[in-house]
């Protein structure tokens, strides 16, 4: 009876010890798609704000042109109808308008708008509290007031706000 008393015992330290293991509210594992996944690294949880202010950077066919972006601001929404807005973008991004991904790698967003960048794929990379973009502006259409071209290879290295 002692045995079966102590194997008891042990049963209900196992049993236990597995129950306060278990975190509370637990969720089931649900996999999240590629769009997902891509959706979170620009808008986080569903608003982000990315700057050069900070730490960021700016390159033009691998000249830096910082300085003319310095106040560069991106805000990303993942809402139902996904929403972009700019602030200071000297010419090469509209005000406001919507983003989508172009094709299925879900690597690349294209805004809309009447800006040289406007429905130019532009291939993202989000690393921790930074996200670099790529993109190319053609030299046909990348006239300001018909004076100032804005054409070239963009790189834009944008930190989290």
């Amino acid at each position: 009876m002692n045995t079966r008393f102590l194997q008891f015992v042990v049963f209900a330290l196992i049993f236990t010890l597995v129950i306060s293991c278990k975190e509370k509210g637990e969720k089931p594992d649900t996999k999240k798609t590629p769009e997902q996944i891509a959706t979170e690294a620009l808008t986080g949880t569903g608003t982000a704000q990315w700057t050069v202010a900070g730490g960021g950077s700016v390159t033009r066919d691998g000249q830096t042109v910082t300085n003319t972006y310095a106040t560069f601001e991106l805000f990303l929404n993942a809402g139902t109808s996904k929403t972009y807005s700019t602030r200071n973008a000297a010419e090469l991004f509209d005000a406001n308008g919507n983003w989508s991904f172009a094709g299925s790698n879900f690597d690349k967003f294209i805004l809309t708008g009447s800006k040289p960048a406007a429905t130019r794929e532009i291939s993202f990379t989000q690393t921790g509290t930074n996200l670099r973009l790529e993109f190319r502006i053609p030299a046909p259409g990348a006239r300001v007031d018909g004076t100032a071209s804005l054409s070239g290879n963009y790189t834009f290295n944008l930190v989290k706000k």
